[in-house]
């Protein structure tokens, strides 16, 4: 039966260089495996409890087996430790801590012996292959890499690259795609983690990314960074949009990306499995870029909301469907691509709407003012949309609405302020009579009015506030008077007082920001 001492020195340093090719890692790391093998079948057969180590060397291939032993004063495990007195009759220099080594006969490769180092050489080339594997490709992360699939299960695709294994989940794949075991494809690393079972390569062809990628191959002037791709937005497999600018203003970034014929753009179609895409020109001008976003349709107006968000864009009765796609996919892309949530109405729409707005502040400040439909509208058409707002605005903005005087302005904002005075105070007997507590009454967000609407619901105590979901308050207080990130920092506030100074740092945080 073979022993240690059998084998030819210059045959394990061999071996070892063999393994190293093969699998591609370090010579040392395989000498090292090696070394732990013939340690672990060392332990085996001289005892677990044993400090045994093995040492190959390097130059000759000479293989020791080595027990090792630590001086100490006393002693605690006698297997693994030697007295000082015992230790200094074989070295008179040892000290405390210092180590005696004894070297052991070879031992039989037996067949046990032998299957144990095989399961831990292998076992440590494959935590190797693993660690090459993750340092290859963690910072590749952005990439395109190209494969063969190598199986398919329940829609996964698993990747051959070669030097490592990657993964198309199904949510990752182009819809009614249909890939086969040794079909060649492309796909976008988006994430490489570490975890026990190996490095996990996520793979994606439905990622925006991906897209973006495939046109810096194909364009140059990308690649270059003389065409910048700013935003891309994807309905995998169905239509996409790209927002693009030139940093060059001799070079037309739309053509660059088209080109000749078509042929860059048709190279990407191809690849992603005929889905349609839309270059359009990226402006700093959000209003503008919303525009070109929803291209091919034709948009008459932008009204933007900064604070929330928000557009909403007016287009041409005829142009309705077009803006929005069929199942809204061209606005939804658009909001993608802006990162704005756009609401789509017609001209009719808004006109109506408009007229219907007119008509109601027209009458609320006739009857809260008590003045007739000629000054009534000139205060709407100068976008005067309460009462607050006249009581508040300064005399000589007044005043330079046509038609009104330093006389009209001052009688105007009277009556204003008597109107508020008056309204307030049967706003607070109201809100006496219901109950409502000073805490609701005074809650940020919550005016004299909506407190009432609260009241007359039932909704009298912080408490009773806090226990509302945002669509409740929305729905009780009026969906025009809050949206649903107001009333969600109002419902956050109210409850504050559950949680302590916790939850008044998490109703800080959900206050919109402006």
């Amino acid at each position: 039966m073979a022993t240690t001492a059998d084998i030819p020195r210059m045959e394990m340093l061999q071996v070892a260089d063999m393994v190293a090719r093969e699998k591609g890692i370090e010579r040392e790391e395989v000498l090292e495996a090696m070394e732990q093998a013939i340690q672990k079948s060392g332990r085996a057969k001289y005892g677990l409890e044993h400090d045994i180590r093995a040492e190959i060397d390097r130059k000759t291939g000479e293989i020791k087996l080595l027990r090792y032993m630590q001086v100490a004063d006393p002693v605690e495990n006698e297997a693994t430790q030697v007295m000082l007195a015992e230790a200094q009759r074989r070295n008179p220099e040892a000290q405390v801590g210092d180590f005696l080594t004894d070297e052991l006969p070879p031992i039989d490769f037996g067949r046990v012996a032998a299957q144990t180092a095989k399961q831990v050489i292998t076992q440590r080339m494959r935590e190797s292959e693993r660690k090459r594997q993750y340092e290859e490709f963690k910072d590749r992360v952005g990439e395109i890499v190209s494969g063969i699939v190598k199986r398919v299960d329940y829609g996964n695709i698993t990747i051959d690259l070669q030097r490592a294994e990657g993964v198309i989940r199904r949510d990752e794949t182009i819809p009614r795609e249909s890939l086969r075991v040794n079909d060649r494809v492309r796909a976008y690393i988006f994430d490489v983690r570490e975890e026990p079972r190996g490095p996990q390569i996520f793979l994606s062809r439905s990622h925006p990314e991906f897209m973006a990628k495939l046109f810096t191959q194909e364009v140059p002037e990308i690649y270059d960074n003389i065409i910048e791709i700013k935003a891309v937005a994807r309905d995998p497999g169905s239509r996409a949009k790209i927002a693009v600018i030139s940093h060059d203003s001799a070079i037309d970034p739309i053509g660059a990306c088209v080109g000749m014929r078509g042929s860059r753009v048709q190279a990407v179609v191809q690849e992603l499995q005929g889905e349609k895409v839309d270059i359009i020109p990226w402006s700093s001008d959000t209003a503008n870029f919303i525009v070109n976003a929803l291209a091919p349709a034709e948009v008459s107006k932008v009204l933007m909301d900064d604070d929330k968000g928000k557009a909403e864009v007016v287009v041409p009765d005829e142009q309705l469907s077009l803006a929005i796609g069929r199942r809204g996919q061209n606005v939804k892309l658009a909001s993608q691509l802006t990162r704005w949530e756009i609401d789509i109405i017609t001209e009719t729409e808004e006109s109506e709407r408009r007229q219907k707005e007119t008509r109601e502040r027209t009458e609320m400040f006739k009857l809260a003012l008590d003045v007739d439909d000629v000054i009534a509208h000139l205060l709407v058409a100068e976008r005067y949309a309460a009462v607050e707002d006249v009581a508040d605005a300064p005399i000589e903005e007044l005043t330079g609405v046509e038609g009104f005087d330093e006389d009209i302005a001052s009688e105007l904002q009277r009556r204003a302020r008597e109107y508020i005075e008056k309204r307030d105070a049967e706003y607070a007997a109201r809100l006496a009579e219901l109950g409502v507590s000073e805490e609701v009454r005074g809650a940020d967000g919550i005016t004299l009015a909506m407190a009432v609407a609260l009241g007359e619901q039932g909704v009298k105590s912080l408490d009773d506030l806090a226990d509302l979901a945002s669509d409740e308050l929305r729905e009780i207080v009026g969906e025009t008077a809050l949206d649903a990130e107001q009333a969600n920092a109002i419902i956050m506030k109210a409850r504050a007082h559950w949680f302590g100074d916790e939850g008044g740092a998490a109703a800080e945080a959900a206050k919109p920001t402006a």
